[in-house]
């Protein structure tokens, strides 16, 4: 199989790539992005809607590019070498894939606003019981006439204190924990009975928790069909750990050249450490996860578009990102020593990113569980 990139996926990832160096080269400019209200800089936002970056998964006639599941691992790689802040994964990726499933004139009316870098949108569905189970849902939706009530709260809304409007999955019909009964709606943020708390997480990222008190949802703002929410939100999420898959394989990148530079300019007893033998050995082992990592990475990314294989290749692909992760992070971190556990130095902060990343959408674990029950390995 041929694993080269064609020519526009080599100047995608060349204009990616110059763009991020241009607003994260300087790491204090990354910091100065995190005080920002949104968690972020909407400016670097616009620049990415002008490139064309937030087109990608969106087809011509919606305003976008047409890209694929090896175009989004290549955005998603280079942000995660860059360290990058903005919520590319969860609102581009995740809430890009959850509206295909929408209706026409919904789709009609999203997807021109988040190309153009108008409107962000993020997926408000974990709860605090839930855990990583998509299907356990108690926020509930009354109907009311025409409309909707919803009721309940939502946790770790990823991205949720610059979004304009949330993916909310509510419980329709069923008990908490049943497959089905669970609807997805299209909520605008400032619709009265909605508030959130807004707070930083440990990768300088942000989250949010939303209440939802008696929030009143037309009818026409359902994704997809009623009862039926939890179909479009897995393939959102499967379509997301391919996204956050490959972020991580850049973060591991980055960080594994970060450790290699540092051992061959850090010297002790008058020699660079790199010419320790040992510490030769534990370079080069991170190395090999880290194109383990790679490897499931873009296993993960060619089976993205396949309904019927995606789902065991995302749980397979973040098993193996887990390990590598928490494997490349800790060696990094002993082997910078006392430096790598400051917050002026860049390491931490990708090894912070990483551990973020182990967990989110499922960590490696649940997703090795979740393999065994389907019978091994896709």
């Amino acid at each position: 199989m041929d694993f080269d990139l064609n020519a526009d996926q080599l100047l995608l990832r060349e204009s990616i790539g110059k763009l991020l160096t241009a607003r994260y080269g300087d790491f204090d400019a990354r910091k100065a992005y995190a005080k920002q209200p949104d968690g972020f800089d909407r400016a670097v936002w616009a620049e990415y809607a002008e490139a064309g970056i937030l087109g990608l998964n969106f087809s011509e006639d919606q305003g976008g590019f047409v890209g694929g599941p090896v175009e989004t691992m290549i955005v998603c790689e280079a942000f995660g070498n860059a360290l990058a802040l903005e919520p590319y994964l969860t609102a581009i990726v995740l809430c890009g894939e959850i509206i295909r499933h929408a209706s026409p004139e919904l789709q009609a009316e999203l997807a021109p606003e988040i190309v153009a870098g108008r409107r962000i949108l993020a997926l408000a569905q974990t709860e605090r019981s839930s855990r990583y189970d998509l299907h356990d849902v108690s926020l509930a939706a009354r109907r009311d006439g025409a409309d909707y009530l919803l009721e309940g709260e939502k946790s770790v809304v990823i991205g949720g204190g610059a979004a304009d409007e949330f993916i909310v999955s509510a419980r329709t019909a069923g008990a908490r924990r049943d497959p089905s009964g669970i609807t997805l709606f299209l909520v605008d943020a400032n619709s009265p009975g909605v508030s959130r708390r807004v707070y930083p997480t440990q990768d300088g990222q942000q989250a949010a928790e939303i209440s939802f008190g008696q929030v009143r949802v037309p009818a026409s703002r359902i994704i997809g069909n009623e009862g039926d929410g939890l179909r479009p939100l897995q393939a959102g999420v499967d379509a997301a750990i391919a996204g956050i898959c490959a972020e991580a394989v850049g973060a591991m990148d980055a960080l594994v050249k970060l450790t290699v530079d540092y051992l061959k300019t850090r010297k002790q007893f008058g020699v660079a450490i790199g010419n320790f033998q040992a510490l030769q050995h534990r370079s080069v082992d991170m190395l090999v996860m880290l194109e383990q990592a790679r490897s499931m990475a873009i296993y993960a990314a060619l089976l993205a578009a396949d309904p019927g294989t995606r789902h065991a290749a995302a749980a397979s692909a973040k098993v193996q990102i887990g390990r590598s992760a928490k494997f490349i992070g800790q060696q990094a971190t002993q082997l910078h020593g006392g430096i790598g556990m400051t917050m002026e130095y860049k390491s931490g902060h990708y090894f912070k990113r990483l551990t973020m990343i182990e967990s989110q959408y499922g960590d490696a674990d649940h997703h090795l569980r979740r393999l065994a029950e389907a019978g091994g390995f896709a």
